[in-house]
């Protein structure tokens, strides 16, 4: 996580890049607010699919060393990846404050944005969560 401010709470939701990628962070504190950022910070300097790519490396790597990978969802990580980028054009791209401000359907109800495009079932069945053969 990034060093915290005078109230005590971290600048970022969630672990830098490279944090991310040696899984050098507090797993129990990556939450879906520190997921979007990763995602918005791989976007930043990589396109969609290499950020993509990136990013379903690190968290399929991360819940088989946690012992639960039943719990990572390509779906899932797609559709908030694309998600983000989609919103990236006409926002301030640098500011993550002013990001997450100006897209709170991707923080705030995120099930419920999810919902939207795909049903519980859905996003439950084995081939929402293996997806598609991506390399």
């Amino acid at each position: 996580m990034q060093p915290a401010t005078a109230s005590g709470k971290p600048q970022t939701p969630g672990p830098t890049l490279e944090q991310f990628e040696a899984l050098a962070f507090a797993v129990e504190t990556f939450d879906h607010a520190a997921h979007v950022y990763v995602a918005w910070r791989y976007l930043q300097h990589h396109d969609l699919y290499e950020s993509i790519g990136r990013y379903r490396s690190v968290l399929r790597r991360l819940t088989e060393t946690r012992g639960i990978p039943g719990k990572y969802n390509e779906t899932i990580t797609w559709f908030f990846l694309t998600a983000v980028s989609e919103r990236l054009p006409g926002s301030d791209n640098n500011d993550w404050t002013t990001f997450r401000e100006q897209h709170p359907e991707l923080l705030a109800d995120s099930a419920a944005f999810l919902r939207r495009f795909y049903s519980t079932a859905r996003l439950a069945s084995d081939s929402a969560k293996k997806g598609i053969p991506f390399t």
